[in-house]
């Protein structure tokens, strides 16, 4: 993250670095006024179209970018996919007006760290880009347990491979990483996992870092939809 001169979080440390991706004008405008209050954010770009992604990204080094699901030419999907393909990655945060929308499963699937209502508070909103940037998970637990029991089911009676990969690769977890991921499909906090494990939050942040490299996953909502489809929650 670079810093920036004159502009520096509470405490000493760099502003959040922010891309936004949308092709209304105004809520590109809406979003750059909630984030550019804030002391610990910076807005360092913006792009109405998901083809302006690559270069905007290369210019403006965001360590978040917010993503419109639907645009006209490039959407958000596609760019999502192409973004997080490239080494070492900004976040994304899907954009949409639909909080079951199939798309943005797909999105979460591509990489994206989660999604925002574009009618969600603004405090929200500022909250949810702090978390990213931190690592941390941006759904809810009611929010994660909505998107996951929308995931598209095998056919009654057929083969599931979906369902085949993901035991697959839950089967080579330790029980302690597996009992990590279920809560994680939960959507439970890294508090509430501490706690219902009889763990710190640093050991439970230790097992979600070894569980995304083991598993060769992006953050921990893929995780949350890798434990659904092997029928774990």
């Amino acid at each position: 993250m670079a810093a920036v001169a004159g502009m520096t979080a509470p405490g000493g440390g760099e502003p959040v670095r922010v891309l936004i991706v949308d092709d209304d004008a105004l809520v590109r405008a809406g979003l750059s006024m909630i984030l550019g209050g804030v002391p610990d954010l910076r807005v360092v770009g913006e792009a109405a179209d998901g083809g302006e992604v690559p270069a905007a990204v290369a210019a403006a080094r965001p360590d978040v970018v917010l993503m419109d699901i639907r645009m006209p030419r490039l959407d958000g999907l596609a760019a999502t996919e192409a973004l997080r393909a490239q080494p070492h990655p900004p976040e994304v945060l899907v954009l949409t007006t639909f909080h079951a929308d199939e798309q943005v499963l797909r999105a979460l699937r591509a990489g994206a760290a989660g999604f925002l209502l574009k009618d969600t508070p603004p405090a929200e909103i500022v909250q949810a880009v702090r978390r990213v940037a931190a690592g941390e998970a941006t759904l809810s637990p009611a929010v994660t347990r909505t998107l996951i029991a929308h995931v598209t089911g095998a056919v009654p009676g057929g083969p599931d491979p979906r369902r085949e990969r993901a035991l697959r690769l839950l089967a080579g977890l330790s029980e302690r990483e597996r009992e990590v991921a279920v809560a994680l499909g939960q959507g439970r906090t890294n508090a509430e996992i501490a706690t219902d494990l009889y763990m710190s939050v640093a050991t439970v942040k230790a097992y979600v870092s070894r569980l995304l490299t083991r598993l060769d996953l992006n953050n921990r909502v893929q995780v949350a939809l890798l434990v659904h489809d092997a029928g774990l929650v």
